[in-house]
């Protein structure tokens, strides 16, 4: 069935992502859904509610990672799985992942609405935890599925509180076993995820999409600087063990070794700084940074750890510190799927769109997704590039793009 102009329901889609939005645990329009929070579970319910109207088979695994299924003509192919997350972090807005998961059960139902008849399923997925807030950790739900984050180093993750994923999880009414949540190599035949961009180019260039060809790779490091406390007028500067002024000096070095490769693709920042005890009068004894670096280049990445690690051992012998480096979690970069891009690419210029190849520096759950199955991402613009704050914004135009060439796409990969 070729699939011309879609009868998108765009208004119906806003409206979706407008009463998502107000299940919030801060006053709309300000966003915020931790996992397993009271918000996050009636945010889950609203949106099954609506895989239930489509006539989608909803199952969930022992995390809460949601699937949504409308089976094809031949179910024992493996599916073609679309999806993204609807947690967000605090202070955020209402497109981010929310736009993958209702933008892709639209382009279910739009494909229903139409009489196609799909020879593979094709499967909608909710990721649990795709936010680090509770846990420190990103793309919880899909780790998991990859097997890339263990039963064992699942069950020791810890929120703020103390709390753990097996009290929380088990409160939240997701049980079975950890080890049930790890999929196949092969459970979906392609997957693709569609998402704001979080980046300027799109509306700065004009153009409706972008199809991603490679997801940089994560790095996080945590660095513990432990120096000496003291009055802040009483002890002075030659004796001094400073450990924020040691933390400044990282920081810096930090910066200067992704500069240093020359290349555009190479970030990284120094996005916590915690200071104790924090008194404007007192002398810092001990600070704890957590450093993010990415790169499509997991070498080139991996340079700059090793160069932030060399900054450290030289500040804490000049400075007479202890410091300690603790590496959370160093991900390969994913490729995105040939296949799957061409799909995009046909799909796109069958409807009219214009569009670029991009570099995803944001990581989401495709790339633990590319661990077990085919992946690629479909980017829409967002106003100002702006995202994860309330002010975040696509049109319904943009929006309306990106679901048309998802659904295109969809049915191609599904015929």
């Amino acid at each position: 069935m070729t699939i011309t102009r879609p009868r998108l329901r765009i208004d119906g889609v806003i409206a979706e992502l407008q009463a998502l939005a107000q299940i919030s645990e801060a006053q709309p329009p300000v966003v915020t859904r931790i996992v397993f929070s009271e918000a996050d579970l009636r945010a889950r319910a609203y949106v099954k509610s609506l895989c239930a109207e489509a006539g989608l088979t909803i199952t969930e695994d022992a995390i809460g990672n949601t699937f949504a299924l409308w089976q094809g003509a031949d179910p024992d192919l493996a599916p073609i799985g679309t999806g993204s997350h609807i947690d967000a972090i605090p202070n955020a807005g209402l497109y981010d992942g929310c736009v993958g998961v209702l933008g892709g059960l639209e382009a279910i139902r739009v494909l229903k609405h139409l009489g196609f008849k799909p020879r593979r399923s094709i499967e909608l997925v909710i990721f649990t935890a795709e936010e680090p807030t509770r846990f420190g950790i990103g793309c919880m739900g899909s780790r998991m599925m990859a097997g890339v984050l263990t039963p064992a180093q699942a069950l020791a993750l810890r929120d703020k509180e103390g709390r753990g994923l097996e009290e929380l999880r088990t409160a939240a009414g997701f049980t079975g076993t950890l080890e049930s949540v790890v999929l196949p190599a092969g459970r979906f035949a392609r997957f693709i995820e569609l998402h704001i961009e979080q980046g300027p180019l799109l509306e700065e260039e004009g153009i409706d999409l972008g199809l991603v060809t490679h997801i940089a790779a994560p790095a996080s490091m945590r660095v513990l600087i432990e120096g000496e406390g003291g009055h802040a007028g009483a002890r002075l500067m030659p004796g001094r063990k400073d450990a924020l002024a040691a933390a400044a000096e990282l920081i810096l070095a930090l910066e200067a070794a992704a500069r240093s490769t020359g290349v555009i693709d190479t970030v990284a920042t120094a996005g916590v700084c915690e200071v104790f005890p924090g008194a404007v009068n007192s002398i810092p004894s001990r600070v704890r940074l957590e450093t993010d670096i990415r790169d499509i280049d997991g070498k080139r990445r991996d340079r700059v750890i090793e160069a932030l690690r060399t900054a450290c051992a030289d500040v804490s012998a000049r400075r007479n510190v202890t410091i300690t480096t603790e590496l959370m979690n160093a991900d390969p970069p994913a490729t995105c799927d040939p296949e799957i891009f061409d799909a995009l690419e046909d799909s796109a210029k069958g409807a009219g769109k214009s569009y670029k190849k991009m570099v995803s520096r944001a990581y989401h759950d495709s790339l633990f997704m590319a661990r077990i199955a085919p992946v690629a991402m479909l980017f829409i613009p967002c106003r100002g590039g702006i995202s994860h704050r309330p002010d975040e914004y696509a049109s319904p135009q943009w929006i309306g793009s990106g679901i048309h060439v998802l659904t295109r796409t969809l049915a191609r990969l599904a015929s």
